[in-house]
C-alpha cells in the first residue's frame, strides 16, 4: 500500500489539472499562434508560467486504483501487476485467465 499522502497529493493534482484545464488551453493556443505578435505570445507564456505547477497534466502520475502503487501499472485496467494477478487468481476480473504449465 503506497502512502496516503502520496495518493492524497495525486487526487489533488488531478482536482487543479480538472480547474485549469481552460485556462491553460486558452494560454497555449495564444503563446503557439504565429499570428501574435512576439509581445502578444511572450504576455501568454508569462500568464501560463504564473499557473500553479501541479495544474500541468504531465504532473500527474498514474496509480493502482486498489492499492496506491505507482510502478507496474496497466493501464487497461487500471491496475498495479500485483493488484491485478491477485485479482485475476480469485476469478474477479471476467475473461482474464491466470496462465499455468
Amino acid at each position: 500500500m503506497a502512502k496516503k499522502s502520496s495518493i492524497e497529493k495525486n487526487n489533488h493534482r488531478m482536482k487543479l489539472v480538472k480547474q485549469y484545464a481552460g485556462r491553460r488551453r486558452r494560454l497555449k493556443t495564444l503563446a503557439n499562434n504565429e499570428a501574435l505578435t512576439m509581445e502578444e505570445r511572450f504576455a501568454a507564456r508569462l500568464k501560463l508560467s504564473e499557473l500553479p505547477r501541479n495544474s500541468s497534466a504531465g504532473r500527474i502520475r498514474n496509480r493502482c486504483e486498489v492499492s496506491g502503487r505507482p510502478r507496474g501499472f496497466t493501464g487497461k485496467m487500471r491496475l498495479s501487476r500485483i493488484a491485478l494477478r491477485e485479482l485475476g487468481s480469485k476469478g474477479l476480473i471476467p475473461g482474464l485467465v491466470k496462465s499455468s504449465w
